[in-house]
């Protein structure tokens, strides 16, 4: 089993959903400390802690971010709730004391505006609750991205297809459509301009993605991104998310479709604000997607990611 390169401390959060089975959060963390994580509060949450207000869990990410101890600060689990932390987070201090915010799903809606607000570049990763079991591609992509992308195309191992060719570069940034679509309008919404953008979904009825996507359109979210790669929709086909996309808005760049992308078991670790290049292949072979630069990637391990 691959481990880290490094030891690294991780700090777990709880901004969304708990874990219900104290024996799934015990083997969860059990398995990050065979990748070489020393997790600094494990501790099983009871189930009345997922009443605990916005102040709170902001409260929560403010001392994992002041905790020198810390290289990872993962999220618990996804769900739901996230957003309403964004009254309450502290921003200064993430951009002060930056750490490796670590999760996806829900924590789409504190990845994107942390990069936006600090530049501080997070991972659309695997949280605690994912690594109940060890597999070999998530974890691998996963190890990659802690150990400062060593392998820096992103997709090495994926599986993808090309559903408009060709290639450009841009900053990478998106995550689920429903969250990400719920902070349109709102101080921490996504700058999509020059942006290579993701997007991925789970269980959402195909009128409700259709809804989302329309209204990415209106309010202009497709316009000036540089790149496209659509994940996994569970429930609903991809090349008809696609389509709905391509129905709203002339589409001008390369559009990729990854399946390793999303609520997945095979889940693939993105850098949300690295500087990437996309490579959509024209008739045959796999797409890339490489990481150019990871300007605002925090430090672990005591090395910086540039020199990793």
């Amino acid at each position: 089993m691959q481990s880290l390169r490094k030891p690294l401390s991780a700090y777990v959060i709880a901004p969304a959903w708990l874990i219900k089975s104290r024996r799934e959060h015990l083997l969860a963390e059990r398995n990050l400390r065979r990748l070489g994580f020393n997790i600094l509060n494990p501790a099983f949450r009871p189930a009345h802690m997922l009443c605990a207000g916005s102040a709170a869990k902001a409260a929560e990410i403010r001392r994992a971010f002041l905790d020198p101890r810390a290289d990872v600060v993962m999220a618990l689990r996804g769900g739901y709730g996230s957003m309403k932390i964004l009254p309450y987070l502290d921003f200064s201090v993430i951009k002060k004391s930056p750490k490796i915010l670590a999760g996806f799903s829900d924590l789409s809606a504190l990845l994107n505006p942390i990069y936006e607000k600090t530049g501080v570049i997070g991972l659309h990763s695997p949280m605690l609750w994912n690594f109940t079991s060890l597999r070999p591609l998530a974890t691998r992509s996963f190890i990659n991205a802690l150990d400062g992308f060593p392998n820096k195309n992103l997709l090495d191992g994926a599986v993808s297809r090309t559903f408009a060719a060709g290639r450009s570069t841009g900053v990478l940034k998106g995550g689920n459509l429903v969250t990400l679509t719920a902070l349109i309008g709102t101080p921490w919404e996504t700058d999509t301009r020059g942006a290579v953008v993701f997007l991925e979904d789970v269980d959402e009825k195909m009128h409700e993605i259709d809804r989302c996507l329309a209204h990415w359109a209106l309010a202009g979210k497709f316009q000036g991104i540089r790149g496209l790669a659509l994940g996994d929709f569970r429930g609903v086909d991809t090349r008809a998310v696609f389509d709905v996309i391509r129905s709203l808005v002339n589409v001008k760049c390369p559009v990729i479709y990854c399946p390793d992308v999303g609520h997945v078991p095979r889940k693939i670790t993105f850098p949300v604000g690295a500087r990437v290049a996309l490579n959509a292949p024209r008739i045959s072979g796999t797409a890339a997607l490489e990481v150019l630069s990871l300007d605002g990637y925090p430090a672990v391990g005591g090395q910086s990611a540039k020199n990793q």
